[in-house]
């Protein structure tokens, strides 16, 4: 576990009224002590205002400091912040004189690592924190909010627990086979193992639906060149993304941008059109096409008499009436980019199609987000299924505990109840540096 001196921005660099660096680790009021020559520890959770000064005693800036002694800090070491003014030159000054004072830049979400290490949070909570900062629609808000607040931590504990009970069942049994109670009935082991499993199955199950909330679902614009693809992409993002021209084939390239479709988030790509190539450029735009199209959660199909790129999943498709102030039928929706017409009923039936329907974002908790977590879970559910047949039809009791101890171990990954370093590495790897 390292606790050596780390420094980092906690605030976006640029033009802001306040920047926050963050110091934390092993000596870091003697580090303080060194940039503040005001500087005292106590009273803690105070701000005080002082002069940072370099090496040299030559005024960088004055602001504001806050002392957090561990163990009651975000890391759970001693912690110390520096609120200096923003831009790029007043915090890139402050940084160095206290690296020069001892301290080393921090890697990539090594504060919240060292919260972790320290039991301020968990790995789940961690993601959460993660998922918090990147989200960008209500529904990430949310389910990001409940995974740190603990929802799914305390749901993968209450299955941990029902393991080790499981497990304690089993080692009576095989430990205390004699006893005047007599030996446990492998029924009701079997019931406790077959309870255990049915509700990882339910939580495995919430996977698809969080893992798109959590990415954002791919949302297609496919069609005919000229079928109104780029001026419905516009429309849906309220913003002039892609060029829209009178001209056939105007869009040659995929162009994507996150959305907002009633608090659900959208990642929606406008596609070149799909017809007759006229050239080299034009068939490479529409390979791109038939490749979104492919991955897609769900195709926006802007010509409702045509077949759609590729032989797609009828589920996958929404037929789109475009232009639809112009007059015409077909489709199961009608738009018009022009007036407006029908581009909240497609964001609607959007939703309802990608988000379950009837799912509101109060249901979202607690969800497997990440693959990680489908992962780690599939494997407890494989190692329960094996211990099934040793349950349920009398045989080792040693051998089905070992199966069991298996789905615990999986478990344990997701909480970071033990120490994996490379799954440690791989959580906080896509963290910015000052978290």
């Amino acid at each position: 576990m390292l606790t050596d001196p780390i420094v980092a921005l906690a605030t976006p660099p640029g033009r802001s009224a306040v920047a926050v660096i963050r110091l934390s680790g092993r000596g870091v009021f003697g580090i303080a002590q060194r940039v503040i020559p005001s500087f005292r520890a106590d009273p803690p959770r105070e701000a005080r205002l002082a002069a940072f000064r370099d090496a040299s005693g030559q005024l960088l800036d004055r602001g504001l400091y806050l002392v957090f002694p561990g163990p009651r800090s975000e890391t759970g070491e001693d912690m110390v912040e520096f609120h200096t003014h923003g831009g790029l030159q007043v915090p890139a000054r402050v940084i160095a004189a206290i690296e020069a004072a001892g301290a080393r830049p921090a890697h990539p979400g090594e504060f919240t690592r060292r919260g972790v290490e320290h039991g301020k949070l968990d790995l789940l909570q961690a993601e959460g924190l993660g998922d918090l900062v990147e989200a960008e629609a209500p529904a990430q808000l949310r389910s990001a909010l409940h995974q740190l607040e603990g929802g799914l931590s305390r749901r993968i504990g209450e299955l941990r627990d029902a393991l080790v009970e499981l497990l304690a069942l089993l080692a009576y049994d095989v430990d205390f086979p004699d006893e005047d109670d007599g030996v446990i009935p492998r029924e009701r082991i079997e019931a406790a193992r077959a309870d255990v499993a049915r509700r990882i199955d339910q939580l495995l199950a919430t996977a698809p639906l969080a893992e798109r909330v959590r990415r954002g679902a791919l949302v297609v614009l496919a069609g005919p060149p000229n079928a109104g693809k780029s001026s419905l992409f516009n429309a849906l993002l309220g913003t002039s993304r892609a060029l829209v021209t009178e001209i056939p084939g105007t869009t040659r390239d995929a162009i994507e941008a996150p959305a907002d479709f009633l608090g659900w988030p959208v990642r929606l790509v406008d596609t070149a059109g799909l017809g007759e190539t006229t050239d080299r450029i034009d068939a490479m735009g529409q390979e791109v096409s038939q490749r979104y199209a492919a991955a897609a959660d769900l195709v926006l199909l802007c010509d409702p008499d045509s077949g759609g790129p590729g032989a797609l999943n009828p589920d996958r498709v929404l037929r789109v009436r475009t232009k639809a102030d112009l007059g015409g039928s077909g489709g199961t929706v009608a738009v018009s980019a022009v007036t407006g017409e029908g581009l909240d009923t497609l964001r609607r039936l959007v939703a309802e199609r990608l988000f379950a329907g009837g799912v509101t974002l109060a249901d979202l908790e607690p969800v497997l987000t990440r693959e990680r977590h489908r992962v780690a879970l599939t494997r407890a559910a494989a190692a329960l299924a094996s211990a099934r047949p040793e349950v349920a039809s009398g045989g080792d009791a040693v051998l089905a505990s070992h199966h069991v101890q298996e789905a615990v171990r999986a478990l344990d990954t997701l909480i970071g109840v033990i120490d994996v370093e490379d799954v440690l590495d791989r959580v906080f790897a896509s963290f910015c540096v000052g978290k």
